[in-house]
């Protein structure tokens, strides 16, 4: 078992510790930041749908119909249910514009 906690990084925002078999969006919240939307915390609103930059983790159960299984490939997923393996980067400022951008350049760097 890990002593130290995970260091999450919000680009353009705070940072917070986060234990290891932690949650990212209860460890923010405890922590008291505000950088992430809280929703139902359960995987299933949405609302804290984030994007890891960095590092490595975990998810538990999301809804496909919030976070797609090519939104997670991309690096997506519902701060309520991520547990980091590492110190993570996390990106909360976006629109699903700039996600369907995102997927175009990967595709198009895939298929070059």
């Amino acid at each position: 078992m890990r002593l130290e906690p995970y260091q999450i990084r919000i680009l353009g925002g705070g940072q917070f510790a986060c234990p290891e078999g932690e949650r990212v969006l209860i460890a923010m919240e405890q922590f008291g930041a505000s950088d992430i939307g809280v929703g139902c915390r359960g995987g299933g609103c949405g609302f804290c749908l984030v994007r890891v930059v960095e590092g490595e983790y975990r998810t538990g159960k999301m809804s496909t119909a919030k976070v797609s299984v090519a939104d997670q490939e991309l690096g997506f997923a519902l701060a309520c249910q991520i547990y980091p393996k590492s110190d993570l980067i996390i990106q909360t400022s976006f629109n699903k514009h700039n996600k369907y951008i995102q997927s175009i350049i990967n595709c198009n760097a895939t298929n070059s």
